[in-house]
This record gives C-alpha cells, structure tokens and sequence, in this order.
C-alpha cells in the first residue's frame, strides 16, 4: 500500500497524541514476544553530530526501460516519488537501443536512432517520449544513462541480426554494445537526444538532471578498448553540452573496482579527464560526477544463502580511496550507480537459487547494515558521496514472488522497499551512536557478518526529532538470532519533557507480504480478497501503538526486541 496514502492520517495521529494505524496496515500486529538472546545495548547521543545526513537512498534503476510505461511500472515509479521528500532520480538501460520497444529480461529498445540506404539519421521519439513522459508524470528525475548503440551506428557488425541477443543467453554479446562506426555521428545523436528533451521539458527541469556516459564499459557491454570509451565519453559529453551547457555529466560507471582491472579502468578515466584533451573538442574534458557500481556476492553454503556484504564494501572502500587520491576530485559528488548486494536483478531466484533472499527481511537488514557503512566510508576518505543507487524495480507479468531484485512484484510491495520508507524519514544530521552488538566497519569488509550478528543503528537528530535505525543482520539467514535491545537516547534538549516514541518494523510479521502470501499458500493467482490482504501487509507498520515517555535528565531508554534479520525505525519527537 502507498506510503503517501497515510501522510494526513499520521499528521492528524500526531497532534491528537495517538496513532493506532501506520503507513500499509489495516491493524497494528501483537509486539514482540521476549527472547532469551544476549541483551544488547545501543547508545544514542543527540550532542554528538558525525556529519550530514544525505538522502542517498532515493537513487533506483533496471535494465528494461519500457517497464517504465506498463501499468505496475508507473504505479511503483508513484510509490517511489511518495516515499521520498527529497527528488527521486531513475536510471535505466537501453535509452538509444534499436528495436520494437517490446522489453525482455535484461533487455529494451526505443528506436530513437536509424539511418535512412544514404545514411542520413531518422530519429522516432515516441517510445522514448513514452518513458520520460511517464518519469514527468509520475515527478521522479531521470539520470540519464546514455546507452546502449543504434543498430545503424553499431561497428564491427559483420552479421546484423546478432544486434540483440536474447536472455538467457549473453545479452552484453549483441553490437548494442559496439562502439560507434562514426563518433562525429555519435555526438550528434547524442546533442538531438539531450536538444529534444530540453525542448519537450524544460531547460530548468533538464539541467536538474545527471547524464551518464555509458554503463560498465570495463566489461562486455562495451566491444572496444578503455581508450575508445574516453572517446565515447568524450564525444558524448560534446553532444550533451552543445544542446544544454550547464548539463551535468559524468561516468564511468565502472564495475567492483575491488577488482583490480575495474580499478585501474576507474583510475585511468580519472586520468584521462586530469589530465587529457577532449577528442571531440581539443580542450578540457567536463566531468560533474563519478559513477561506479559496488556489489556484494551472495551464494548458497550448506544449504542457506550466505550474503557477501564484505565484497560489496571492499568495492566502496576501494572505490573512494581512488577518486580521494584525486586531489581535483576529491569533493566531487560520487554516484554509486549501482549498489547492490550482487550483480543480475533479472536472475531469479529460478535462475539462482541464492536469490531467493530478495523476497524477504535479508534483503532489507543486509542494506541496512551496507547504508551505515556507506556513510562511514565516506567520511573516512571525506569525499562527497550523494547516491547508493538500488538496481531494482518490478518485472512485468512475472510470477508472484519469483525471486528477481525488485520492490515490487505484481504491484505487492516487498519488503526491501520498506526499508526505503525508513531511511527516507530520517533527516538533518547524523548523531553519534554506540552499540555493543556491532561489528566493527574493519571486520565488516574483511569478512563480513559470518560469526555473529551485527546489532547496530544509525541515527539522525533534526529540530524537534530524532531517528534511529536498527537492525539485527547476519550474512546467513538467522531467524532464531533474537536479541533484547535497550536503545538509550541521551541529551534531549531541555525543553523536551515529554516526548512521543513510535517504532516502524520489517520482519516475519510487520511490513512483509511475503510472508502473508506464503501464509495463503504462495497462489500465483490470488483472489481479489487475498490481493486486497497483500496490499495491507506491503506498506511501512508499526509495532504496537505509539508511547508517551517522560524524559529524565535528558534522556529515555527504550526497550524493544529485534529478531534476527529484522529491522526497525524508531522515532522521537518533542
């Protein structure tokens, strides 16, 4: 059920002192009950900024581009302009791509580009139009990806039908992934593109947009040499800034650069735009952003998924230390353009057994662990980083439940996009937090949570109201990890003598219509009622009602259980 749906219901809850429904619930679920786990006690101190919050969360993307314009498509890209006060941004696959625009596993099309037997440029804006006109409708910002080649443009195409590949099979094996036969030709696609858009939008609402040259180019969807994409970046970045000059640009959107290969591919772009010349132009080569994708690597032992959280931060801690050796760029804002615990959303858990995490509380208590770590990373290379974005979305007219990386399956929220919900109600600035059940960041990225669980939070403060995000997460599935938890909040401000406690849950039974649908029998065709139970479970609940607590010597200590892989958000307001 949409967030937004509550926003008046709670507004009214708040000032009439009570609130006994929460965002997606039709009741409120029975709490907790104890548990005999080792009691764990987290320390929040409201004194102690550590920095800026960013909304770094509200960043999404997927490889089918015209999912965009189908009906459960439009309905998330709502639910994710709802969940967020700050603007959403969307990246996608396959905006230049030739075909019928008919979206496949791992592939889309919009036919934007052809040439005529002379070789002049056709240019179709309909299917493109379609997505962003939906992007508009729906008020989410598009980021740009520039990608992939025109069939007519394509190089090395010996035989033109191998322009696309069809999953299961290779889809990065086709030419959509050739450099261009004409990079003058490629300048101007890309100058008509950026050009159409200004004047179908708007130059005030295009320049607030991030155009990325590309995407992992240090891998096959790109058929040439790294010099050829400074190139292609180079031509590219021409063409956009010839239609709009105070675009924003950037790439490389590079793959795990804890790879050594993909690490040198991200140094030596940062060198080639430090220190090089514009192929396209002769003078210095524009870049507003880096982009490069971090991901985790999870895989099935002894019969249980185990996550790969270590690899996904050996990627951020590899990464930031790169751009940070940079002195140029070294406040140059970071896209995380990918962030994801691995690497195919569109291999299911059909596909991959080990996938089968992405349905339930895993998912959600895995990125809640990575999002702190995210911003420690940063601050420990004090470079600027803006977005960890989620490659996911919704599969179109798939099974329920299949197991793909989605917030979405049918039009049934799963449960990692409450976790969204959550961080997108924190604000202001991070506080500092201590928990005895953390795992230390340097133990996280040398081997992950094997061992134990690691119970922590984070925390935000804003004027009259604080936020504090908490999970219990282990690499491996832990139901039966539940751990008593006293979170103390210390140094409320004097004024607050009395102050309001909500706590919003994902686990087996709070925010989590997977475990609903399970409960029905898992049918592949529910009924109108079952459907109308599902959405009730999909949204952001609470656990029990909301609480006044009286606040002595400037503090109040909470008390809540969290079982293993759960996570929760507890808000304070004074």
């Amino acid at each position: 059920m949409r967030f937004a749906r509550h926003v008046w219901a709670l507004a009214f809850a708040l000032l009439s002192l009570s609130a006994p429904t929460a965002p997606g619930q039709a009741t409120i679920p029975a709490p907790i009950p104890p548990s005999s786990g080792t009691p764990v006690h987290i320390a929040v101190d409201l004194a102690q900024p550590v920095g800026p919050y960013k909304p770094i969360y509200s960043w999404f993307g997927y490889d089918e581009s015209n999912y965009t314009t189908m009906p459960n498509g439009r309905k998330l890209l709502g639910e994710l302009h709802d969940l967020s006060p700050v603007p959403v941004y969307i990246r996608a696959h396959h905006l230049l791509t030739s075909g019928n625009g008919v979206p496949e596993l791992k592939w889309s099309s919009t036919n934007v580009y052809r040439e005529d037997a002379g070789g002049r440029p056709i240019y179709d804006f309909t299917l493109l139009d379609g997505i962003f006109d939906a992007y508009k409708a729906a008020g989410v910002r598009p980021m740009v990806e520039l990608g992939f080649m025109p069939r007519d443009l394509a190089a090395n195409l010996p035989d033109r039908t191998q322009y696309q590949v069809h999953y299961p099979q290779s889809t990065i094996s086709g030419a959509s992934n050739n450099p261009p036969r004409d990079y003058n030709k490629w300048r101007e696609l890309v100058r008509v593109v950026v050009a159409h858009l200004v004047e179908r939008y708007g130059r005030d609402t295009v320049r607030q947009w991030y155009f990325e040259v590309w995407n992992e180019p240090d891998i096959d969807y790109w058929h040439a040499s790294p010099e050829d994409y400074w190139k292609l970046y180079d031509y590219a970045v021409a063409g956009v800034r010839a239609a709009l000059p105070e675009a924003r640009v950037g790439g490389p959107a590079s793959t795990s650069p804890r790879s050594d290969k993909a690490n040198a591919f991200l140094r030596n772009f940062l060198t080639h735009v430090a220190t090089g010349r514009s192929a396209a132009t002769g003078s210095s080569i524009p870049l507003d952003f880096i982009s490069f994708h971090v991901k985790g690597q999870p895989q099935i032992v002894d019969g249980q998924v185990r996550m790969g959280l270590d690899k996904e931060l050996k990627d951020v801690d590899r990464g930031f230390a790169t751009v940070a050796s940079f002195a140029r760029f070294h406040n140059l804002p970071i896209i995380l353009s990918e962030a994801d615990p691995e690497g195919c959303a569109a291999c299911s858990s059909k596909v991959n057994p080990a996938n089968d995490y992405r349905n339930g509380t895993l998912y959600p208590a895995y990125t809640a662990a990575a999002y702190k770590a995210l911003f420690a990373l940063q601050d420990k290379y004090r470079v600027n980083l803006i977005a960890m974005l989620s490659w996911s979305f919704e599969f179109e007219n798939r099974d329920y439940f299949e197991g793909f990386r989605s917030l979405s399956t049918n039009g049934i929220d799963e449960p990692i996009l409450n976790l969204f919900r959550m961080v997108a109600l924190m604000k202001d600035q991070r506080v500092s937090v201590h928990s005895d059940g953390a795992i230390p960041l340097d133990e996280l990225m040398a081997s992950g949570a094997g061992a134990a669980s690691d119970i922590d939070a984070f925390a935000t403060r804003a004027a009259n109201e604080a936020a504090i995000l908490l999970w219990n997460y282990r690499d491996a599935e832990a139901q039966d990890t539940s751990a008593p938890v006293t979170l103390t909040v210390t140094d409320l401000p004097p004024a607050a003598k009395r102050v309001l406690v909500k706590q919003y849950r994902i686990d087996t039974s709070h925010s989590n219509a997977y475990t609903t649908w399970k409960k029905m029998g898992s049918p592949q065709h529910p009924t109108s009622e079952q459907y109308a139970q599902l959405l009730d479970r999909a949204g952001l609940e609470l656990l029990g009602s909301p609480t006044w607590q009286d606040v002595h010597d400037g503090q109040i200590e909470i008390k809540t259980e969290l079982p293993g892989e759960s996570i929760a958000l507890v808000q304070v307001r004074w």
